[in-house]
Protein backbone atom coordinates (compact mmCIF):
# COMPACT_ATOMS: atom_id res chain seq x y z
CA UNK A 1 0.00 0.00 0.00
CA UNK A 2 1.48 3.63 -0.93
CA UNK A 3 -0.24 7.09 -1.00
CA UNK A 4 -0.15 8.81 -4.34
CA UNK A 5 -1.08 12.39 -5.01
CA UNK A 6 -0.89 15.04 -7.78
CA UNK A 7 1.59 18.09 -7.89
CA UNK A 8 -0.58 19.92 -5.56
CA UNK A 9 0.70 17.45 -2.78
CA UNK A 10 4.07 16.81 -4.28
CA UNK A 11 5.33 20.61 -3.94
CA UNK A 12 3.75 20.55 -0.12
CA UNK A 13 7.15 18.84 2.15
CA UNK A 14 5.72 19.19 5.06
CA UNK A 15 2.95 16.64 3.91
CA UNK A 16 5.79 14.40 2.94
CA UNK A 17 7.97 14.86 5.92
CA UNK A 18 4.67 13.81 7.47
CA UNK A 19 4.28 10.52 5.97
CA UNK A 20 7.86 9.93 6.48
CA UNK A 21 7.53 10.22 10.23
CA UNK A 22 4.83 7.80 9.93
CA UNK A 23 6.89 5.11 7.72
CA UNK A 24 3.96 5.75 4.96
CA UNK A 25 5.18 4.65 1.63
CA UNK A 26 4.27 7.59 -1.07
CA UNK A 27 4.69 7.95 -4.56
CA UNK A 28 4.02 11.81 -5.66
CA UNK A 29 3.83 13.84 -9.04
CA UNK A 30 6.04 17.13 -8.33
CA UNK A 31 6.52 20.10 -10.24
CA UNK A 32 9.12 20.66 -12.61
CA UNK A 33 10.37 23.49 -10.59
CA UNK A 34 10.61 21.01 -7.38
CA UNK A 35 14.27 20.79 -6.14
CA UNK A 36 16.14 17.75 -4.94
CA UNK A 37 20.24 16.63 -4.67
CA UNK A 38 21.06 13.42 -7.08
CA UNK A 39 23.89 13.34 -4.11
CA UNK A 40 23.44 13.18 -0.53
CA UNK A 41 24.41 16.48 1.11
CA UNK A 42 26.45 17.29 3.95
CA UNK A 43 24.95 18.37 7.10
CA UNK A 44 27.30 20.13 9.86
CA UNK A 45 26.24 19.08 13.16
CA UNK A 46 28.82 21.28 15.18
CA UNK A 47 30.38 24.48 15.08
CA UNK A 48 33.57 24.69 14.31
CA UNK A 49 36.12 25.01 17.52
CA UNK A 50 37.20 28.50 16.76
CA UNK A 51 33.99 30.18 15.97
CA UNK A 52 34.37 33.79 15.83
CA UNK A 53 32.01 36.31 15.65
CA UNK A 54 28.24 35.63 15.95
CA UNK A 55 27.70 31.86 16.06
CA UNK A 56 25.61 30.22 13.21
CA UNK A 57 22.90 28.08 13.67
CA UNK A 58 23.14 24.19 14.04
CA UNK A 59 22.65 21.64 12.44
CA UNK A 60 23.04 23.27 8.94
CA UNK A 61 23.75 22.23 5.31
CA UNK A 62 27.13 22.50 4.42
CA UNK A 63 27.65 25.50 2.21
CA UNK A 64 28.42 23.86 -1.24
CA UNK A 65 25.14 21.57 -0.76
CA UNK A 66 23.40 24.56 0.49
CA UNK A 67 21.19 24.88 -2.50
CA UNK A 68 19.46 21.69 -4.67
CA UNK A 69 18.37 21.76 -8.21
CA UNK A 70 15.39 21.71 -10.27
CA UNK A 71 14.28 18.06 -10.86
CA UNK A 72 13.76 19.35 -14.86
CA UNK A 73 17.24 20.82 -14.84
CA UNK A 74 18.53 17.39 -13.23
CA UNK A 75 16.70 15.56 -16.11
CA UNK A 76 18.20 17.72 -18.73
CA UNK A 77 21.64 18.21 -17.40
CA UNK A 78 22.65 15.55 -14.93
CA UNK A 79 24.88 12.84 -16.37
CA UNK A 80 23.40 10.31 -13.98
CA UNK A 81 20.01 11.07 -15.99
CA UNK A 82 20.76 12.35 -19.36
CA UNK A 83 23.08 9.47 -20.03
CA UNK A 84 20.77 7.02 -19.35
CA UNK A 85 18.96 4.63 -21.72
CA UNK A 86 14.77 5.11 -20.94
CA UNK A 87 13.32 2.38 -20.36
CA UNK A 88 10.14 1.26 -22.33
CA UNK A 89 7.11 0.67 -20.10
CA UNK A 90 3.24 -0.15 -21.25
CA UNK A 91 1.20 2.04 -18.45
CA UNK A 92 -1.76 1.52 -19.54
CA UNK A 93 -4.55 0.30 -21.40
CA UNK A 94 -7.16 2.49 -22.98
CA UNK A 95 -9.89 2.43 -25.33
CA UNK A 96 -7.32 4.27 -27.66
CA UNK A 97 -4.91 2.00 -26.93
CA UNK A 98 -1.01 1.37 -24.87
CA UNK A 99 -0.11 4.28 -23.54
CA UNK A 100 3.41 3.91 -23.94
CA UNK A 101 6.18 5.57 -21.56
CA UNK A 102 10.09 6.33 -21.76
CA UNK A 103 11.43 5.87 -18.02
CA UNK A 104 14.16 7.13 -16.68
CA UNK A 105 15.48 7.09 -12.96
CA UNK A 106 17.96 7.89 -10.27
CA UNK A 107 18.13 7.94 -6.32
CA UNK A 108 17.99 11.29 -4.86
CA UNK A 109 17.22 13.38 -1.92
CA UNK A 110 14.94 15.63 -0.63
CA UNK A 111 15.07 19.38 1.82
CA UNK A 112 12.88 18.28 4.50
CA UNK A 113 11.24 21.21 6.93
CA UNK A 114 12.60 18.80 10.22
CA UNK A 115 15.61 19.18 11.95
CA UNK A 116 17.31 16.38 9.87
CA UNK A 117 17.25 18.56 6.59
CA UNK A 118 17.99 15.77 4.56
CA UNK A 119 15.38 12.86 3.82
CA UNK A 120 16.07 9.23 3.59
CA UNK A 121 17.72 8.14 0.03
CA UNK A 122 14.34 8.69 -2.23
CA UNK A 123 13.73 7.64 -5.87
CA UNK A 124 13.50 10.82 -8.73
CA UNK A 125 11.57 9.34 -11.78
CA UNK A 126 11.32 11.29 -15.33
CA UNK A 127 8.44 9.99 -17.47
CA UNK A 128 7.87 10.80 -21.03
CA UNK A 129 5.01 9.67 -23.26
CA UNK A 130 6.40 8.50 -26.58
CA UNK A 131 3.79 10.03 -28.43
CA UNK A 132 2.64 13.55 -27.16
CA UNK A 133 6.48 14.14 -25.31
CA UNK A 134 4.37 15.08 -22.16
CA UNK A 135 6.85 14.79 -19.11
CA UNK A 136 5.93 13.93 -15.93
CA UNK A 137 7.81 13.66 -12.40
CA UNK A 138 7.74 11.45 -9.63
CA UNK A 139 8.97 11.57 -6.24
CA UNK A 140 8.99 8.29 -4.03
CA UNK A 141 10.43 7.57 -0.35
CA UNK A 142 10.68 3.94 -1.72
CA UNK A 143 13.77 2.67 -3.98
CA UNK A 144 13.71 -0.25 -6.22
CA UNK A 145 15.31 -3.18 -4.95
CA UNK A 146 14.65 -2.86 -1.34
CA UNK A 147 11.92 -3.98 0.84
CA UNK A 148 10.12 -6.06 -1.83
CA UNK A 149 9.44 -2.55 -4.11
CA UNK A 150 10.88 -2.79 -7.82
CA UNK A 151 10.34 0.01 -10.61
CA UNK A 152 7.52 -1.47 -12.07
CA UNK A 153 5.55 -1.43 -8.30
CA UNK A 154 6.73 1.79 -8.11
CA UNK A 155 5.28 2.82 -11.39
CA UNK A 156 1.98 1.14 -11.18
CA UNK A 157 1.51 3.87 -7.86
CA UNK A 158 2.28 6.48 -9.77
CA UNK A 159 0.57 6.28 -12.75
CA UNK A 160 -2.59 4.57 -10.63
CA UNK A 161 -4.55 8.24 -10.29
CA UNK A 162 -5.79 7.78 -13.68
CA UNK A 163 -8.76 5.93 -12.45
CA UNK A 164 -9.61 8.04 -9.75
CA UNK A 165 -9.41 11.17 -12.22
CA UNK A 166 -11.88 9.36 -13.85
CA UNK A 167 -13.91 8.70 -11.27
CA UNK A 168 -14.13 12.48 -10.32
CA UNK A 169 -14.52 13.19 -14.24
CA UNK A 170 -18.02 10.86 -14.21
CA UNK A 171 -19.00 12.35 -11.29
CA UNK A 172 -18.59 15.84 -12.57
CA UNK A 173 -19.66 15.40 -16.11
CA UNK A 174 -22.51 12.83 -15.70
CA UNK A 175 -23.71 13.00 -11.90
CA UNK A 176 -23.65 16.77 -10.91
CA UNK A 177 -20.99 17.00 -8.38
CA UNK A 178 -20.16 20.38 -9.42
CA UNK A 179 -23.98 21.86 -9.93
CA UNK A 180 -24.11 23.04 -6.99
CA UNK A 181 -25.28 26.36 -5.55
CA UNK A 182 -24.66 26.09 -1.49
CA UNK A 183 -22.47 27.79 0.60
CA UNK A 184 -22.18 26.11 3.74
CA UNK A 185 -19.95 23.02 4.58
CA UNK A 186 -23.07 20.71 5.74
CA UNK A 187 -24.82 21.31 2.35
CA UNK A 188 -21.74 20.77 0.12
CA UNK A 189 -21.09 17.32 2.28
CA UNK A 190 -25.01 16.62 1.77
CA UNK A 191 -24.63 17.52 -2.06
CA UNK A 192 -21.45 15.04 -1.84
CA UNK A 193 -22.11 11.92 -0.75
CA UNK A 194 -25.96 12.53 -2.56
CA UNK A 195 -23.42 12.59 -5.83
CA UNK A 196 -21.41 9.18 -5.00
CA UNK A 197 -24.14 7.61 -3.82
CA UNK A 198 -25.47 7.95 -6.95
CA UNK A 199 -22.19 6.79 -8.91
CA UNK A 200 -21.74 3.94 -6.58
CA UNK A 201 -25.40 2.82 -7.79
CA UNK A 202 -24.25 3.38 -11.33
CA UNK A 203 -21.02 1.44 -11.08
CA UNK A 204 -22.51 -1.39 -9.13
CA UNK A 205 -25.34 -1.52 -12.31
CA UNK A 206 -23.18 -0.93 -14.90
CA UNK A 207 -20.83 -4.27 -13.24
CA UNK A 208 -23.87 -6.29 -12.91
CA UNK A 209 -25.89 -5.76 -16.31
CA UNK A 210 -22.97 -5.02 -18.65
CA UNK A 211 -22.87 -7.75 -21.27
CA UNK A 212 -18.82 -7.61 -22.06
CA UNK A 213 -15.96 -5.43 -20.69
CA UNK A 214 -14.39 -5.23 -23.86
CA UNK A 215 -15.50 -2.18 -25.87
CA UNK A 216 -14.14 -3.88 -28.89
CA UNK A 217 -17.40 -5.88 -28.78
CA UNK A 218 -19.90 -3.24 -29.19
CA UNK A 219 -21.56 -4.82 -25.39
CA UNK A 220 -19.82 -2.69 -22.98
CA UNK A 221 -22.38 -0.66 -21.23
CA UNK A 222 -20.83 2.80 -19.75
CA UNK A 223 -21.91 5.10 -16.68
CA UNK A 224 -23.38 7.59 -18.87
CA UNK A 225 -25.42 5.31 -20.55
CA UNK A 226 -26.73 3.42 -17.21
CA UNK A 227 -27.33 7.30 -15.45
CA UNK A 228 -29.52 8.14 -18.95
CA UNK A 229 -31.45 4.43 -18.60
CA UNK A 230 -32.06 5.32 -15.08
CA UNK A 231 -33.70 8.92 -15.84
CA UNK A 232 -35.10 7.45 -18.69
CA UNK A 233 -37.03 4.83 -16.19
CA UNK A 234 -37.79 7.52 -13.41
CA UNK A 235 -39.38 10.04 -16.19
CA UNK A 236 -41.35 6.86 -17.40
CA UNK A 237 -43.11 6.03 -13.94
CA UNK A 238 -46.62 7.91 -15.15
CA UNK A 239 -46.94 7.09 -18.22
CA UNK A 240 -49.33 4.88 -19.54
CA UNK A 241 -47.87 1.23 -19.84
CA UNK A 242 -47.53 1.52 -24.45
CA UNK A 243 -46.19 4.55 -23.79
CA UNK A 244 -43.47 3.35 -21.15
CA UNK A 245 -42.58 0.66 -22.90
CA UNK A 246 -41.87 2.72 -26.23
CA UNK A 247 -39.49 5.11 -24.25
CA UNK A 248 -38.13 2.24 -23.07
CA UNK A 249 -37.47 1.16 -26.44
CA UNK A 250 -36.43 4.26 -28.11
CA UNK A 251 -33.73 4.10 -25.17
CA UNK A 252 -32.62 0.52 -26.02
CA UNK A 253 -31.77 0.97 -29.70
CA UNK A 254 -29.96 4.52 -28.69
CA UNK A 255 -27.80 2.68 -26.38
CA UNK A 256 -27.08 -0.11 -28.71
CA UNK A 257 -26.54 2.73 -31.57
CA UNK A 258 -24.15 4.19 -29.27
CA UNK A 259 -22.19 1.03 -28.29
CA UNK A 260 -21.29 0.15 -31.46
CA UNK A 261 -20.26 3.35 -32.60
CA UNK A 262 -17.65 3.29 -29.65
CA UNK A 263 -16.56 0.01 -30.82
CA UNK A 264 -15.90 1.36 -34.27
CA UNK A 265 -14.22 4.84 -32.85
CA UNK A 266 -12.12 2.11 -30.35
CA UNK A 267 -11.24 0.14 -33.10
CA UNK A 268 -9.85 3.18 -35.25
CA UNK A 269 -8.17 5.00 -32.60
CA UNK A 270 -6.08 1.54 -31.93
CA UNK A 271 -4.83 1.00 -35.78
CA UNK A 272 -4.10 4.73 -35.84
CA UNK A 273 -2.09 4.61 -32.54
CA UNK A 274 -0.22 0.84 -33.25
CA UNK A 275 0.90 2.30 -36.57
CA UNK A 276 2.11 5.77 -34.65
CA UNK A 277 4.08 3.51 -32.39
CA UNK A 278 5.26 0.90 -35.41
CA UNK A 279 6.74 3.87 -36.65
CA UNK A 280 9.09 4.47 -33.57
CA UNK A 281 9.98 0.87 -33.60
CA UNK A 282 7.47 0.29 -30.85
CA UNK A 283 5.64 -3.17 -30.28
CA UNK A 284 3.42 -2.85 -27.51
CA UNK A 285 2.93 -6.46 -26.96
CA UNK A 286 7.10 -7.04 -25.95
CA UNK A 287 7.91 -4.11 -24.13
CA UNK A 288 7.63 -4.27 -20.31
CA UNK A 289 4.35 -3.41 -18.71
CA UNK A 290 3.31 -2.22 -15.50
CA UNK A 291 0.43 -4.39 -14.88
CA UNK A 292 1.13 -8.19 -15.24
CA UNK A 293 -0.36 -9.01 -19.05
CA UNK A 294 -3.07 -11.36 -19.68
CA UNK A 295 -2.29 -14.96 -20.16
CA UNK A 296 -2.74 -15.78 -24.02
CA UNK A 297 -6.28 -17.33 -25.46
Amino acid sequence: MAWTADELYGRDGAFLDGLDARKEAFVVEIPPNAHAWLTKPKVLKKPPQNAAGRPKKYPRLCQRDRQPSEVQNLAKYSPVLRQQRPQRYCIKQTHHGSEVWEIRWATCWRKTHTGELVSNQCTLIVARNVLTGEIKYFLSNRVPGRDGWSLRKILRVAFGRWPIEDCFREAKEELGLDHFECRGWRCIHRHLFITILSQLFCARTRQELSPNEDVLSGELLTMEQVRRAANVFIDSIGLPPRSRLQRYEQEANRQKYYACRNAQAAKSHRKTRRKRLAELGIDPEIIKSVYPKPPPH
